[in-house]
């Protein structure tokens, strides 16, 4: 994951993986969800979906939700990835503003 943090900028993976977890969430629903958000245009291997979790679970992003002892285990957003969502979310408002107005002129 090549995400840009002093910059503000994610992938849009990142961002996706964060979104889907507002609710807690196993992998393959994180997978669901994104496909389903994305209209099958982000689609994720397991195996890329589970290194990026191990990635924001060791960036303090994201953490195991419950009891993780099941096959199935669950992962929720932190409040340092809240925080990390939204300013991606006022970055990319910024950027569609920016470009509107130029493409506009």
């Amino acid at each position: 994951m090549k995400d840009n943090v002093k910059s503000g900028a994610l992938t849009e993976v990142t961002f996706f993986i964060l979104l889907s977890l507002y609710e807690p969430k196993h992998g393959y629903a994180i997978m669901q969800f994104i496909d389903e958000k994305t209209n099958g245009r982000l689609v994720l291997g397991a195996g890329s979906l589970y290194g990026a979790i191990n990635t924001l679970t060791e960036k303090g992003w994201i953490e195991p939700y419950g009891d993780s002892d099941g096959r199935k285990k669950e992962y929720v957003i932190t409040e340092k990835g809240r925080q990390i969502a939204e300013k991606e979310l006022q970055r990319l408002r910024d950027l569609t503003e920016t470009a509107a107005c130029i493409m506009q002129k």
